[in-house]
C-alpha cells in the first residue's frame, strides 16, 4: 500500500508538472495549449480521486489500519 500512495503521488505532482510546462513554455495556440493543460489537471484531478477511494477501499477489507489517539481521549 506504501508503493501504491507514493507512486500516486509521484504522478501528481508530474501531472502537476505537465501542466505547468503547458502553461509555460509551449508555443502552441492558446485553444491547444489550453486543452493540454486542462486534460493534465483533469488526469490529476482524477488520480486524486482514485488514491483517496483506494486507500478508503483498504481501510474497509482491512488491509490497513488507522493508528493516532484513540477517541474520547
Amino acid at each position: 500500500m506504501k508503493y501504491l500512495v507514493l507512486i500516486a503521488f509521484i504522478a501528481i505532482l508530474a501531472s502537476l508538472a505537465t501542466a505547468l510546462f503547458f502553461m509555460m513554455k509551449s508555443k502552441d495556440s492558446g485553444k491547444t495549449r489550453g486543452q493540454k493543460m486542462a486534460f493534465a489537471l483533469g488526469l490529476r484531478v482524477a488520480i486524486s480521486i482514485l488514491l483517496f477511494a483506494s486507500i478508503l477501499l483498504a481501510w474497509r477489507l482491512g488491509y490497513i489500519h488507522p493508528t493516532g489517539i484513540q477517541s474520547g481521549q
